[in-house]
C-alpha cells in the first residue's frame, strides 16, 4: 500500500489520507493535490450528495439517476508542497486535534441502539370496554335516620342476637347467685312484697279501670304527636287563636298541646280519687322495706322465677316503686317542661326565663318521653308474662279475688282490652290534618302554608 501523503489544503487542517487505487494498476485515490471543498453552512454534507468518480484520465460523472456519463476533463495536479510547509502542517495538525472538544458520548445498548430510543415492542394489550364507557353512578340508598333499611336489618339482627345472649348469661348468673345460702336467707326475709297498712283497700274500683284506659289512650297519642312535632320540617297546616292572629303554630303542635291538657286534667282527677278512696297506699311506699323487697323482686324477674304476688291485694315492691315514679315524678316533669316550651309561657318575664331556661326544659322533656315508652313496653310484657287473663280482668273488668287463681280463665277483661286497642289504633290512624283541621276550627283558625 503506497504511503499516505499529507495535503496542505485539507479543510480540517490535517493530512488527507490516500487509499487504494480505484482501478487496477492506477494511482492511489484520491489523486495527488485533490482536496474536497468544505461544505458551507446549510449545504448538504458530501455523504448525501451523488457519488462522483474521478479517474486519472477521461473522468466521467455518474449521476444517481442513471443518466449516460459525459466526458469531464481531468483535474490538473497541483504543485507539490515544499518540505517546510509539510513539516509545519504536521506540527499544527496534532495541536489542533488536541484542542478540539471531543464529541459527547451517547449511551447505547450492546446492540448499538441508543438508550433514548424506545424499544420496538409489539403491542399485545388493548383497552377494554370498561375504559371507553363509564357506568352511571348509583343513587344513594334512602336512609331512615343514620342507617339504610338493609343496615337497620343488620343492626336489629346483630343487636337482637347480642341482647339475647347477654340476657341468657344474666339469667344463668342470677340463678347461680340466688342458689347461695346467704341469698336464700335474703329471699326468705324479703320475698319481694310487704304488707300494706291497715285499712288499705282491696281490689280495683270501676273508675280506676276507666282512668287506666283514658291514660293509655292519651299517652299513646301524645307520644305520636310529640314525635311528629320533633321531626316535621315544613308543616302543611297551622292553627292560631281567634283573638290573636300573630300567634301561629303548626297543627301537629296544637294537637300535641291539646292532648297534654286533657292528659293533665285526667291526671289531676286520678290523683284526687287516689287519695279520696285510699288507693294511694297501693302505689305510695309506706315502709323502708320497699327497697330490699324491690331488689329481691328484680332478681326474681331476671332469674325468670316470677314473684308470686296477687295484684288484686297488693303490688310487689318493684311495681310499687315504678308506679310511684310514673305518677308522682315522671308525669309532673313532663307537665312542667311541656308548659315551659309551650306558647302560654310568658316570653317577657326576663327573670323567670333566666331562672328556668327553655334549654333545660328541652333537655328533660324528651328523656321523660323515652321513660314513658320504656315503662309501657315493660308493663305490657309483664302483664302478659305473669298471667294475662287474670291481670287484664283486674285492670279492665275490675274483677278479681284474694285467690290468685280465681280468674285465671276469665276472658272478660281480655275482650275489653281488645276493644280498647282497636279504639287507640283508630285514633292513631285518624290523627292527621284532614281529620284534625275541622276539630281545630272549633277553637281557632286553621290556615295552610
Amino acid at each position: 500500500m503506497p504511503p499516505t501523503v499529507p495535503e496542505p489544503d485539507a479543510p480540517s487542517g490535517g493530512a488527507l489520507r490516500r487509499g487504494l487505487p480505484r482501478v487496477a494498476g492506477g494511482e492511489p485515490w484520491p489523486a495527488a493535490g485533490f482536496a474536497p471543498t468544505a461544505a458551507a453552512p446549510g449545504v448538504a454534507s458530501p455523504a448525501h450528495a451523488p457519488a462522483v468518480a474521478v479517474p486519472s484520465t477521461g473522468s466521467v460523472v455518474e449521476s444517481a439517476s442513471g443518466v449516460a456519463p459525459e466526458p469531464v476533463p481531468s483535474l490538473a495536479p497541483e504543485p507539490a508542497a515544499s518540505a517546510a510547509e509539510t513539516a509545519l502542517a504536521s506540527e499544527v495538525a496534532p495541536a489542533t486535534a488536541a484542542s478540539a472538544p471531543p464529541p459527547p458520548a451517547v449511551a447505547v445498548t450492546p446492540t448499538g441502539v441508543p438508550l433514548s430510543q424506545p424499544l420496538p415492542f409489539t403491542r399485545t394489550v388493548w383497552a377494554g370496554a370498561a375504559a371507553r364507557t363509564r357506568p352511571a353512578p348509583q343513587s344513594e340508598p334512602k336512609r331512615l335516620g343514620p342507617f339504610t333499611r338493609l343496615q337497620w336489618a343488620g343492626v336489629v339482627i346483630v343487636g337482637g342476637g347480642g341482647l339475647l345472649f347477654a340476657g341468657l348469661m344474666a339469667v344463668f348468673a342470677v340463678r347461680w347467685f340466688l342458689s347461695l345460702q346467704f341469698m336464700q336467707d335474703f329471699l326468705m326475709t324479703y320475698p319481694g312484697e310487704y304488707h300494706l297498712p291497715a285499712g288499705a283497700p282491696v281490689g280495683f274500683p270501676a273508675w280506676l279501670g276507666w282512668q287506666h284506659f283514658f291514660n293509655v289512650f292519651l299517652i299513646v297519642l301524645i307520644i305520636r304527636s310529640g314525635l311528629q312535632v320533633r321531626t316535621e320540617k315544613r308543616p302543611t297546616a297551622f292553627w292560631s287563636p281567634r283573638n290573636n292572629n300573630r300567634r301561629k303554630i303548626s297543627l301537629n303542635l296544637w294537637f300535641h298541646q291539646s292532648l297534654d291538657i286533657l292528659w293533665l286534667v285526667n291526671g289531676v282527677i286520678f290523683v284526687v280519687l287516689l287519695f279520696v278512696t285510699g288507693q294511694w297506699m297501693r302505689i305510695v311506699p309506706t315502709s323502708w322495706e320497699v327497697f330490699p323487697n324491690a331488689v329481691s323482686a328484680a332478681l326474681q324477674y331476671v332469674s325468670l322465677d316470677w314473684p308470686t304476688e296477687n295484684g288484686w291485694v297488693n303490688y310487689n315492691a318493684l311495681q310499687q316503686l315504678a308506679y310511684f315514679t310514673t305518677v308522682f315524678v315522671a308525669a309532673p316533669l313532663a307537665a312542667i317542661t311541656g308548659v315551659r316550651m309551650s306558647g302560654i309561657w310568658p316570653k317577657n318575664a326576663t327573670e323567670l326565663n333566666k331562672a328556668y331556661p327553655v334549654e333545660w326544659a328541652r333537655a328533660v322533656h324528651f328523656p321523660v318521653m323515652l321513660y314513658f315508652v320504656a315503662f309501657i313496653f315493660v308493663h305490657v310484657v309483664l302483664v302478659f308474662a305473669t298471667g294475662a287473663l287474670r291481670n287484664l280482668n283486674h285492670m279492665y273488668a275490675a274483677q278479681g279475688s284474694t285467690d290468685p287463681d280465681a280468674y285465671m280463665m276469665n276472658w272478660t277483661g281480655f275482650w275489653i282490652f281488645a276493644v280498647s286497642i282497636l279504639v287507640i289504633a283508630a285514633a292513631w290512624i285518624a290523627a292527621r290534618p284532614l281529620v284534625l283541621a275541622p276539630i281545630a276550627r272549633l277553637f281557632g283558625k286553621v290556615s295552610g302554608r
